[in-house]
């Protein structure tokens, strides 16, 4: 009789569960992705582009200084470029020496990280969009597989904006970018202009060598971009929200024969 009581007590659990996890993958899942596609949606108006249209892009100015005037530059951004800049900075050789270049609009310097940023948002939009409204999800493996793409785009996008791409002073000095300097500047100096988090970043490189050996002393100014700090926030509430219901479905993927109106409801591990 005990043992009787005890298997119907485990079948009865297990039949729980099993309808608990139909319900998350029949209403759960989709009311998430709504929720993840208004977020994205929402994301993308951040930033100052206009999609698929004519209209002038928005233009936003920035002051970029640093300590005791050694570098000043006066930026206008424009989407995912700098069209406009008036740079000033000093370098100190045997006595200091005053540089001025500047960026013009008909040769604007692309600040890539914006533009991958916005790619990875979009194609996690896209990933959401192909799943119609109606459709019947059959199995956990089939949710996190999308899951799995849909995160692995915001952690890509986020990641583009934190994180700049680690690039060598060569690289910097012979990039297409550095081409857009009007003056171009003398070769033992490379500029740089980046996004860390919510920051515009410029930077200032001069490359010496020591004894056949290069070295290069940096200097840098920064000024907050608000939109970047909005967009960030963004990203980040929409992968806590999609790793949420991961590890929702995750622990539903722990009982193999979980699939929608399975009747095997023997394997339940405890």
């Amino acid at each position: 009789v005990l043992c009787k009581a005890m298997v119907d007590s485990e079948k009865e659990e297990a039949i729980c569960l099993q309808n608990e996890f139909e319900w998350v993958l029949h209403k759960e899942v989709h009311a998430v992705l709504n929720q993840l596609s208004a977020i994205l949606v929402e994301c993308s108006r951040k930033f100052p582009f206009v999609f698929n249209t004519d209209a002038p892009q928005k233009h936003e100015k920035f002051v970029l200084t640093s300590g005791l005037d050694q570098l000043k530059c006066v930026v206008s951004l424009t989407g995912d470029c700098i069209s406009h800049a008036d740079i000033n900075f000093k370098i100190q050789r045997q006595q200091t020496v005053n540089y001025r270049t500047s960026i013009q609009s008909e040769n604007p310097w692309r600040l890539h990280q914006v533009q991958d940023a916005v790619n990875h948002l979009h194609q996690a939009l896209i990933t959401i969009e192909n799943i119609d409204k109606d459709y019947i999800f059959r199995s956990s493996e089939e949710v996190l597989h999308i899951l799995g793409n849909i995160l692995g785009c915001l952690q890509r996008g986020r990641t583009s904006l934190i994180l700049p791409r680690k690039r060598t002073i060569d690289d910097l000095m012979k990039s297409r970018n550095m081409k857009c300097l009007n003056p171009a500047l003398p070769e033992d100096l490379a500029l740089s202009f980046y996004i860390q988090s919510h920051k515009l970043v410029f930077a200032v490189y001069q490359v010496s060598f020591v004894q056949g050996t290069m070295k290069f002393e940096s200097h840098q100014a920064e000024a907050s971009v608000p939109w970047l700090n909005d967009v960030l926030v963004l990203f980040t509430v929409a992968l806590q929200l999609g790793q949420q219901l991961k590890d929702k479905i995750s622990v539903f993927a722990q009982y193999k024969d979980f699939t929608v109106g399975s009747q095997a409801l023997h394997c339940v591990a405890y």
